[in-house]
C-alpha cells in the first residue's frame, strides 16, 4: 500500500456554503475511511483556504475517483484538487519503513 494526499483548494464561497453539503460529504468521508482507504481529513485552519487529506491505497486512481465524486467538488465548493503520491519514511504507518542504520 502507499500513501496519497489530496489537497483541496476552497473557492472563495466555500465556507458560506459548505453547511448545505457537509454531511454528504462527511458521509463520504467517513465510508472511505471504513474501507481502510482515508486515514485522515480535514480542512486547512487560518485561513480556511482548502484541505488535505490523507489516503492509503495501492493506486491514486482510488484517491482520483473520491475526489470526482466529493460533493465539495461537484458543487464547486472546491475549486481545484491534486493528489501526490507521499513516499512515508518514518513512523508507525510508514509505507516504505526507512531506519538509520545504528538501529
Amino acid at each position: 500500500m502507499k500513501h496519497f494526499l489530496l489537497f483541496y483548494e476552497a473557492g472563495p464561497d466555500y465556507l458560506a456554503r459548505r453547511p448545505a453539503y457537509r454531511d454528504a460529504h462527511l458521509e463520504k468521508a467517513w465510508a472511505a475511511s471504513e474501507r481502510g482507504e482515508l486515514v485522515l481529513g480535514g480542512a486547512l485552519a487560518d485561513p480556511v483556504d482548502g484541505a488535505v487529506l490523507l489516503f492509503r491505497a495501492e493506486t491514486r486512481e482510488v484517491v482520483e475517483a473520491f475526489a470526482k465524486a466529493d460533493p465539495y467538488v461537484v458543487e464547486g465548493l472546491v475549486t481545484g484538487w491534486r493528489v501526490r503520491e507521499w513516499t512515508t519514511v518514518a513512523g508507525e504507518a510508514a509505507a516504505s519503513p526507512v531506519h538509520p542504520a545504528s538501529r
